[in-house]
């Protein structure tokens, strides 16, 4: 395959285009995602990474996504189906406005209600979508929906009617015109004989590989609250499950890998097929799937201590959190305890004050306790789960902040000001407003450099450890990727 640099900018259209027709000819899966080639041709366009013959470089278009090439006239291509692609991973407004949309932001409500959500006007939000995609955000969201449309067409057994709903469109006879309109054909002539379903809805999610899936698992079971969420073996695989409450609806999901086919298999509760947008969005965030491990592996490997971690876990994610509330309380929990610690007392939590769920898996049968639930009790029957009266009481101070919407990730504010933001919660400090920035609210460069095991990690000489103030200055460096070297350091740290 050509190997190159994966460039960081292009001085101009020109070199861009030089670039991505190289990525095209070698299907080189760091550029899935980031790009997608238009064929004039035959009028498709495709992913970097699609097997078809390349076709000539004059032939060829390029666009930042796919409402792009849409909007240029292209239909998205059967073979290596553009909805697969896993997401661009942008630190810019636009991108993040864009993973709002795509997680079903605009179909129940309207341009002026996202605008107002991510601190922007309408004017705004259109000329920031406009100058980074080339299209409207009713474009935008079209596309994200006839594509979520294609998929589970394409992937389960719903009836026409469901997947209209499930894609975000107000009328099976508006969804049925759209695609005719832009795909030059009917929904049913793209529907393939999907697998049984016998225990729910399965979907497929890409990621760029290289993938530690094995890692992810491990850091997962050993931070799984009992009763929410377990790591379990079944014929020789291991999955991830857990309950579900999302939007009204309750259900539960399960989570696999198929290294193969560079995906993970999501098979999810039937009952939630009209929040399926939402809930791949949060499970994207979970798994981390819109990392690129080859970018991040080529910053992080000039420091030695994290080059050996990086041989040893090529394609290490860091696990995001499936809800934001849950994490939140979950760090509170873990603050100067065991990891151990932390997991018996948030399993206590789970089942004392969550709601009872059914589900096909012997390790789940509760959904996390609501910010209402727990901001409602006294500070003295959470304390009795066997944590201090003062962490009781940083519990339900959190969950009055969120009820206020604070744990609410607005587009565009600062990292820092978030962190800060975080710490005048009483009983939050440094480390813990880290932690959750780091594995709830997805900042890249997050990095509790309070946490003992991190300083034990970085220091050079055995049973010595680095003081906060010199692991900052350690990590410098490693910035804006801080929240995957602090994950290196404390995988290096594990036995298994």
């Amino acid at each position: 395959m050509d190997t190159f640099a994966f460039p960081s900018y292009f001085q101009d259209d020109a070199e861009r285009d030089h670039y991505y027709y190289r990525a095209l000819s070698a299907k080189d899966s760091r550029f899935d995602g980031v790009f997608f080639t238009g064929v004039s041709t035959t009028g498709i366009y495709c992913r970097p990474i699609c097997s078809v013959r390349t076709p000539r470089a004059s032939s060829c278009s390029f666009y930042s996504s796919a409402a792009a090439a849409e909007a240029a006239g292209f239909r998205p291509c059967l073979r290596c189906r553009p909805e697969l692609a896993p997401y661009a991973l942008q630190q810019n407004l636009a991108y993040a406005v864009w993973q709002r949309i795509a997680a079903g932001a605009l179909n129940e409500s309207g341009i002026e209600a996202l605008a107002e959500q991510v601190g922007l006007s309408s004017r705004q939000l259109r000329r920031v979508l406009q100058q980074q995609f080339g299209v409207t955000p009713v474009e935008l969201a079209q596309t994200q929906r006839l594509l979520f449309a294609k998929k589970l067409l394409q992937e389960t057994h719903l009836p026409m009617t469901d997947v209209a709903y499930a894609a975000g469109f107000g009328s099976v006879r508006r969804f049925n015109a759209l695609f005719a309109e832009r795909y030059k054909m009917a929904p049913g002539s793209i529907r393939r004989a999907a697998a049984a379903e016998s225990d729910g809805l399965v979907l497929r999610l890409a990621y760029r590989p290289p993938f530690a899936w094995d890692a992810l698992l491990a850091y997962l079971r050993g931070r799984a609250m009992p009763g929410l969420e377990a790591v379990i073996e079944q014929d020789g695989k291991a999955s991830y499950v857990r309950s579900v409450q999302l939007e009204g609806k309750t259900g539960w999901l399960q989570i696999s890998h198929l290294p193969d086919k560079q995906q993970i298999a999501l098979q999810v509760a039937p009952g939630l097929s009209t929040v399926l947008m939402p809930l791949i969005a949060k499970v994207r965030q979970l798994c981390d799937l819109e990392a690129n491990p080859v970018v991040i592996q080529a910053h992080l490997a000039t420091e030695p201590l994290l080059a050996v971690q990086l041989a040893r876990t090529p394609g290490l994610r860091v696990p995001g959190a499936f809800n934001v509330f849950e994490l939140a309380i979950r760090a509170v929990l873990g603050q100067q305890v065991s990891v151990a610690g932390a997991t018996t007392v948030s399993g206590r939590l789970v089942q004392r004050f969550g709601e009872p769920v059914s589900t096909p898996f012997a390790a789940v049968g509760f959904h996390f306790p609501s910010p209402e639930r727990l901001a409602g009790l006294p500070v003295e029957d959470i304390a009795r789960i066997g944590v201090p009266g003062t962490r009781a009481a940083t519990v339900q101070n959190v969950a009055r902040f969120a009820l206020s919407g604070g744990l609410q990730r607005q587009s565009g504010r600062g990292f820092d000001d978030v962190v800060t933001e975080l710490k005048t919660i009483v009983g939050i400090g440094e480390w813990t407003a880290q932690y959750i920035a780091l594995r709830a609210l997805r900042y890249p460069d997050a990095f509790p450099a309070g946490d003992l095991a991190l300083q034990k990690a970085a220091a050079i000489a055995p049973d010595t450890r680095l003081t906060e103030k010199q692991l900052l200055v350690r990590a410098a460096a490693w910035s804006p990727w801080r929240a995957y070297a602090a994950l290196l350091l404390w995988h290096s740290l594990s036995k298994e």
